[in-house]
């Protein structure tokens, strides 16, 4: 997968990634439009099939909805990769099929709008904007047929 990438910083938490007071919806469409809405107002709008986020430590921190990785999907978001992701952010997005690679190296020198590349095979992070290379642990043969899928619910339903 190749993107363009929108960096964040440190603690971008679930309130931000999707603010509560659109919670009300369970339109995946919907959620997207209000995508990092109160850290980057203009991110939902500016956002391309394909792109790459890339933030700081903990990622994900604050509440456990599942809002908040469907959001960043249903935006188009290829990839998260950060410095470390809070537990049930992690969680929520391997659930729903949203790929996420905790890479420090990457997520600190990687600018925002470089082009980077990922594969998840491997975990080769490339910022082709720099020509620096990174690598991040890649996911077991299982879990990256749980991302393909789409998460695990399509997962398990194919495996009947």
């Amino acid at each position: 997968m190749t993107g363009t990438t929108f960096k964040y910083a440190d603690n971008v938490d679930t309130d931000v990634i999707i603010p509560a007071r659109y919670l009300n919806t369970p339109d995946a469409r919907e959620l997207a439009v209000h995508c990092m809405e109160d850290i980057d107002p203009s991110f939902a709008k500016r956002v391309r099939p394909g792109d790459i986020i890339v933030a700081g430590r903990n990622f994900g921190c604050g509440s456990s909805r599942e809002h908040a990785p469907i959001s960043i999907k249903a935006c188009g978001v290829s990839c998260v990769i950060a410095a470390s992701f809070a537990r049930i952010f992690y969680r929520n997005a391997l659930n729903i099929g949203l790929p996420i690679l905790e890479c420090p190296e990457a997520a600190s020198a990687i600018a925002a709008g470089d082009r980077v590349s990922v594969d998840l095979g491997t975990g080769e992070i490339a910022d082709d904007t720099t020509g620096r290379r990174f690598k991040a642990e890649p996911f077991p043969p299982f879990m990256q047929e749980l991302i393909k899928a789409g998460g695990l619910a399509e997962y398990l339903r194919r495996a009947k």
